[in-house]
């Protein structure tokens, strides 16, 4: 068992309305008045009211090249990891000292050395610190990253181990790009990071922990669906692959998932109080209901999220679950079940427990 007691969600510098991202970056993709309304017909369908990017929105214009945004994705994915890091210890009651194991992932841009290997320094991580790079998974690597460290904590049921998510979605932006692909992600993507500090059993004891209990979890890849969402990584940059179809994978499968774990648990659907599931967009959250049999109101605050700040890729459903928490839910002696979905296409479920109170 692993214990999770503290998340740390921080968003961009610069926050803007739909209407004004889609007034600027529209015409970086199209210079053609049809594509141009199909574009402002995904971005106002989008379920998205405002995003907060990592540049003020008047430099999208120069960004040109794959060098100069990856360099822009080290500078403010560093300030913002920080950031998440040092509030997730601090909220935790730890100090940096007491972190030894730390598992970073983003898939809006790379380095070596890694984001995570500049934190040691800048935030007085021990020398020893264990450290994962994960560059691929996107979207799911938030669910996948908390099942990872749970996984790892297993093993070291005596250490603190911090999960990082940076997604910096803005600064992938292709222009002259009017693929359908690149017009919904256009539409839906915004900029973020998010940390979260796990503990194993015996230091959960020690500290007299509170917080959520990680249960079980399931990854899975589906057959015959690596094209439907992912990257084409070429001179310009990432370029993003999105198929039509990745609603009607996600239909199709993630109920079987879902109810398998909390089958190997004793429990079913009906059993799980809290819902926690990445906010892909509209028709992602639609599926996945469908899928689950449950009301629209299970998933309100992913579409509460989407709605605030966007897909933040990995860092999306761990956003979500900050507001789950702040919101005191779920009730103790209750489970809850997060869940996300990535290339592959690849899904992973964690289910979650708030202990009972003891008498």
């Amino acid at each position: 068992m692993s214990h999770l007691i503290a998340v740390a969600p921080v968003l961009a510098e610069h926050r803007y309305s739909q209407a004004e991202i889609t007034a600027t970056i529209g015409p970086l993709l199209t210079s053609t008045s049809a594509r141009r309304v199909v574009l402002d017909r995904f971005h106002a369908a989008s379920g998205v009211s405002t995003r907060h990017l990592a540049l003020p929105l008047e430099k999208y214009a120069g960004l040109t090249s794959f060098d100069q945004a990856n360099d822009l994705f080290v500078a403010i994915g560093s300030e913002l990891a920080e950031r998440a890091v040092r509030e997730a210890i601090e909220s935790a009651g730890l100090a940096p000292g007491d972190v030894d194991f730390l598992l970073f992932t983003s898939v809006t841009g790379v380095s070596a050395p890694s984001i995570d290997a500049l934190l040691v320094g800048r935030l007085g991580l021990r020398p020893d610190v264990k450290r994962l790079p994960s560059f691929g998974l996107g979207c799911v690597a938030g669910a996948a990253g908390i099942a990872r460290v749970h996984d790892y904590l297993a093993g070291h049921p005596r250490d603190v181990a911090v999960l990082l998510s940076v997604e910096l979605c803005s600064l992938t932006v292709q222009h002259g790009d009017d693929s359908t692909a690149n017009l919904v992600s256009s539409a839906i993507f915004g900029d973020g990071a998010a940390a979260v500090v796990m503990v194993g059993d015996e230091r959960a004891a020690s500290m007299h922990a509170t917080g959520l209990e990680v249960v079980g979890t399931r990854s899975v890849i589906y057959p015959d669906s690596a094209g439907a969402l992912g990257w084409d990584i070429g001179g310009s940059g990432f370029r993003i692959v999105l198929g039509a179809g990745l609603a009607d994978v996600v239909e199709r499968h993630i109920g079987d998932d879902v109810r398998a774990l909390l089958s190997a648990h004793g429990a079913t659907p009906a059993d799980v109080a809290t819902w926690i599931a990445h906010a892909g967009g509209p028709r992602i959250l639609e599926a996945a209901e469908h899928a689950l049999s449950v009301p629209e109101a299970a998933f309100a605050r992913s579409r509460s999220s989407l709605a605030r700040v966007g897909n933040l890729s990995s860092a999306s459903v761990l956003h979500i679950l900050a507001d789950v928490l702040a919101d005191g839910d779920p009730a103790p002696g209750t489970l809850a079940v997060l869940f996300a979905f990535g290339p592959g296409v690849s899904a992973e479920v964690v289910l979650l427990r708030r202990p009972a109170v003891e008498a």
